[in-house]
């Protein structure tokens, strides 16, 4: 994943491009660049390593003009280095991209042989070469573009300049986000909204196939073959200032306390109290549709493939339909048994996981019914989608998922009462109880954010250890999963999450004084139980830090140290036992000093295989 940015317009351009780049760091960060044009020929600045280097450079060279394009970068072909850095020239044509070009092996080589010489080791550069070629048999900017891609297998959204034409920006997206700001005599390009958030509302979003030409008055968008297409504008809401860290150190500690107000923001006009019902005016799933399924299968990665674990419990619980959770990169790879009477719930927060779009495709094509969970507004899972529930998070910066999680169980909460609901599994009185005990998460996730300084104590002790379990069973079992997820994500520490009664199958052998144990404890059906196992860690003196709840005294007879949330209707729990362990994993990984909100080798959203 890398991000993109572009402007053409009147102002000077340079400082535009890499504000939007500062908000697209996230997406990539191991080098960046920018071209611009001057008016007599097209600058080129790239530096290795993070935007502060690249930023760097343009002050002591700055890159004057009204006309440019840059990138940050998350390496996949080529190494990480100022070489392979975008953008990428041949001749007068420059290019930046995000994607993978499948087929860059063989152009590579055919390109070679007709004496096209390579100064990166990146499958972009093939782009720049294909388009200078066609433009040298007489296209126009726009028809060689239209040519080189036509070349290309795989996945991309890239952006052109060309200093012999320089009334225009040349942009193109396939399975690859890219959307489009429109201003007044200036127009913009960006892989993500935040990035010219502060400069127009209005954007137009990219489909898959299109090509737009931007000028500074117009915006055309045609399809690969040269059908000229309408794609609406639509107005952005969102705040400039939800995308900046309004004074807390890292982004991630400022979404983990932004999730009361994403959580109320989710609910906010889809449920009733008076009635017991969930209003989700945006699907179409009556009585007669949910009955055409025998099962749902939910297909997503990472964090979300735990939301997906937790969500399994509710809909079988109150709606019981039975109900799959899929790894979405294992998915389509063996065969899946999918057709028209299965309904397939894909979990993405930026709605361009690459993983789980091809899920979808493929379930798509056996006749299956997609039913996504998103929070970006007209990303390709969305659009891919029958139906789409967005959650309300806000933008979120830090790699590690946080209020997305969070409101992504939310989302399917709502899903599991729906169904039941429409299916006549749960009486109105039952769901009723159930939301009332939802509008209350809110006000309880602040209270466990009050108790953040001890939390913070806790991760004082804890941060020099090298080895994590978390323990977990029945709901809190997923939640053990992404505690450890998060742990090892943003402190490098390695953590494993299991269920508590699989822990005499193997991971008991690791226990000892030098293992914390993470134990979710909470008073719900099988507290008896994850007592039992707690017993088992401290007999082979395994240090337990208890996650336990509110008032429980007995627990410390079986914990070193204990963190404790409001009591809850028990199916809810996830929605609170997720948030300490956040901050747990938050504090441990500032006591550490790695950099929380761009971990290495990771990047926010996962656009290619």
């Amino acid at each position: 994943m890398c991000g993109i940015v572009g402007y053409i317009g009147s102002r000077s351009c340079s400082e535009i491009l890499i504000e939007g780049l500062i908000k697209l760091e996230y997406r990539g960060y191991d080098s960046a660049g920018l071209a611009v044009f001057d008016g007599s020929k097209t600058n080129v600045v790239r530096s290795e390593g993070k935007l502060a280097n690249l930023i760097r450079l343009t002050l002591e060279q700055p890159v004057p003009g009204s006309l440019g394009i840059g990138h940050t970068r998350w390496a996949t072909h080529g190494k990480p280095n100022e070489k392979n850095a975008h953008p990428h020239t041949s001749g007068t044509i420059t290019v930046v991209h995000n994607g993978i070009i499948e087929n860059h092996l063989e152009l590579r080589e055919k390109l070679k042989a007709q004496g096209r010489v390579f100064k990166s080791e990146t499958d972009t550069e093939i782009i720049s070469h294909l388009i200078e070629m066609a433009k040298a048999e007489g296209c126009s900017l726009v028809e060689a573009v239209r040519e080189a891609l036509k070349q290309i297998d795989g996945s991309y959204a890239i952006a052109v300049l060309d200093s012999s034409e320089t009334d225009k920006l040349v942009a193109a997206r396939h399975s690859s986000p890219l959307v489009i700001g429109l201003g007044e005599g200036e127009n913009f390009i960006a892989s993500d909204i935040p990035a010219i958030l502060n400069q127009t509302r209005e954007m137009v979003f990219l489909e898959d196939g299109d090509i737009a030409v931007l000028s500074e008055a117009s915006v055309e968008v045609s399809r690969i073959d040269g059908e000229i297409v309408e794609r609406p504008s639509k107005r952005i809401v969102w705040s400039p200032t939800q995308a900046e860290k309004g004074g807390y150190k890292h982004f991630m500690l400022k979404e983990i306390f932004e999730q009361p107000r994403a959580i109320t923001d989710t609910l906010r006009g889809r449920i009733s109290l008076e009635s017991g019902e969930v209003v989700l005016d945006d699907i179409h799933l009556d009585k007669e549709t949910l009955e055409g399924f025998d099962r749902v299968i939910i297909v997503a990665c990472g964090t979300s493939y735990h939301a997906g674990l937790i969500g399994k419990f509710w809909i079988e619980d109150f709606a019981r339909i039975p109900v799959e959770v899929e790894m979405a990169s294992e998915f389509r790879y063996r065969k899946p048994i999918v057709d028209e009477r299965t309904l397939v719930l894909a979990i993405s927060q930026s709605g361009e996981t690459a993983d789980t779009l091809a899920a979808i495709k493929d379930a798509k094509s056996h006749g299956a019914r997609i039913l996504s969970i998103c929070n970006v507004l007209e990303s390709s899972i969305p659009r891919t989608s029958d139906d789409t529930i967005y959650t309300h998070a806000g933008p979120e910066i830090g790699v590690a998922s946080t209020k997305a999680f969070i409101t992504q169980l939310v989302v399917l909460y709502l899903i599991a009462v729906y169904v039941a609901r429409t299916l006549e599994k749960m009486p109105a009185s039952e769901s009723r109880e159930k939301l009332q005990e939802m509008v209350k998460i809110p006000q309880l996730v602040g209270i466990l954010l009050h108790r953040a300084p001890h939390v913070r104590s806790l991760a004082k002790r804890f941060y020099n250890h090298r080895d994590f379990l978390y323990l977990g069973r029945w709901v809190n079992y997923p939640v053990a999963l992404e505690g450890a997820l998060k742990l090892k994500e943003i402190s490098y520490i390695h953590a494993e999450g299991y269920p508590g009664g699989e822990m005499k199958h193997g991971p008991i052998a690791l226990i000892d004084e030098d293992m914390p144990v993470v134990a979710i404890v909470t008073r719900n059906r099988i507290y008896e139980k994850i007592i039992s196992n707690m017993q088992e860690a401290q007999a082979r003196e395994g240090v337990i830090l208890a996650l336990a709840t509110d008032g429980d005294e007995e627990i410390w007879n079986h914990a070193d140290e204990v963190l404790t949330i409001p009591e809850v209707e028990e199916t809810l729990e996830p929605l609170l036992t997720v948030v300490p362990l956040q901050m747990l994993a938050y504090y441990v990984a500032d006591f550490k000093g790695t950099d929380v909100d761009q971990p290495r080798n990771l990047a926010k959203s996962v656009t290619v295989e």
